[in-house]
């Protein structure tokens, strides 16, 4: 019988709540399982967002070996915003190796590629037809009243709607994944709760409160997320390897801070307000700018349209950056833990698509990007943020555990468990 594995990803959970709810019984199965393999944190990605990660975790590759940044890019030579798809993913995900696949709801895989299976898109996928390989799935996905996401508008604004379609979206989710289990030839099964995310960004201190008001909602959502995996973990034969794992991490947020304020306070960037323009706002003088969540782009004559930094300046400029970044303070507290440099954390041929700078913000702060962002500190906020350093993984099948993990290692796990040493085949 050929080698098989089962990789199931819980977006945006910590450690920490694995860990904690194994233990207190809210996740029994969970707490089981973490006795038989590795159970660890995992180091995500820089910057800590599903686009970034989930692209690494794939792909085994560094961004600047996959070219994927961020939920958002520049069109070169310009300042319009795109909006960067599965197409932008330069190298090729595992399931593009020899073997059958079953991939479902991976975020940033829209559109759905051919593979030698099947491919269900997960976030951000506006259309479900062009989110589903092959296409004769769509009447399936309609069956089981399948949705990608939930309407997070009307989320935010009403938990019970949350949970609602928290929960309606785990089931259709799951149901559908039984279906194909049981129906299609694999050696690869992966699927992807992001509920988890969501419902960390929305309600995040109904979990560090233990009075609050939908505590009992939170944890019996993750209560129902232990049922599932128990449901997987009972189909598993006895060779199978088993994979769990988040991308990034979770934390309560205590301010916003807008990272362009920053920089247009400071000198580094000029700017009109006009809604319409976006950033194309960017004015003459202008020596840098931010993209989501702290990337920050050195406004190099040349390469934007009002470029005005010569490339005998750039180093100065960084180094100018730095110093008053560092510096910065909420209430007397660091607001940046760290600032990473291209070529200090990027490698590969499309380094010089990435971002010069990458801020990563201390404890609490939530770092944005918008060129119209207001004032610098922001206290309009959802309760949970992204976290870089604890994310998690579980392993259990016949490879050797991996010291401080990090997204990149998935892949070089995953091919240890199956035996794909040989990285051509």
């Amino acid at each position: 019988m050929n080698k098989r594995a089962v990789i199931i990803g819980i977006d945006g959970v910590p450690f920490r709540l694995m860990d904690e709810l194994s233990q207190q019984g809210v996740m029994p199965y969970f707490g089981e399982l973490r006795e038989t393999g590795a159970f660890t944190q995992m180091t995500s990605s820089i910057p800590e967002v599903s686009s970034v990660s989930w692209s690494s975790i794939i792909t085994g590759k560094n961004p600047g070996e996959h070219s994927v940044y961020g939920f958002t890019e520049l069109f070169p030579s310009t300042y319009t915003l795109s909006f960067p798809n599965s197409k932008r993913l330069k190298a090729s995900p595992f399931w593009q190796k020899q073997g059958e696949f079953c991939i479902i709801n991976v975020p940033s895989t829209y559109p759905a590629s051919s593979l030698n299976g099947v491919l269900v898109s997960g976030f951000i996928s506006p259309d479900l037809e062009r989110a589903v390989y092959p296409s004769n799935l769509l009447e399936v996905l309609n069956e089981f009243n399948y949705t990608v996401d939930i309407d997070t508008k009307k989320a935010r604004k009403f938990p019970m709607i949350l949970f609602k379609e928290l929960f309606e979206a785990l089931e259709s989710r799951v149901a559908f994944s039984h279906y194909l289990w049981e129906r299609i030839k694999w050696d690869v099964f992966m699927v992807v709760f992001t509920g988890s995310d969501r419902l960390g960004h929305f309600l995040w201190d109904a979990y560090e409160d233990e009075s609050h008001k939908y505590r009992g909602q939170f944890l019996q959502f993750f209560s129902r997320i232990d049922e599932a995996l128990r449901e997987f973990g009972e189909k598993l034969n006895p060779d199978d390897a088993l994979i769990i794992l988040s991308d990034h991490g979770m934390e309560q947020t205590q301010y916003n801070l807008n990272v362009n304020c920053i920089l247009e306070e400071a000198g580094f960037l000029r700017s009109e307000k006009d809604p319409r323009k976006g950033y194309n706002n960017i004015q003459e003088g202008s020596r840098a700018f931010a993209l989501d969540p702290g990337r920050i782009y050195i406004n190099k004559k040349g390469k934007y349209p009002r470029g005005y930094v010569e490339p005998g300046e750039e180093e100065a400029v960084i180094s100018e950056l730095c110093y008053t970044l560092k510096s910065l303070e909420i209430n007397g507290q660091k607001a940046i833990s760290c600032i990473h440099e291209n070529p200090q954390i990027y490698h590969g041929p499309y380094t010089e698509a990435g971002p010069d700078l990458v801020l990563m913000p201390a404890r609490g702060v939530n770092l944005k990007g918008g060129i119209l962002s207001g004032a610098p500190l922001d206290r309009d906020i959802l309760p949970g943020k992204h976290t870089q350093e604890d994310a998690f993984v579980f392993v259990r099948g016949d490879c050797t555990p991996v010291e401080s993990p990090t997204v990149e290692n998935v892949v070089p796990i995953l091919t240890e468990c199956l035996g794909w040493y040989n990285e051509s085949s």
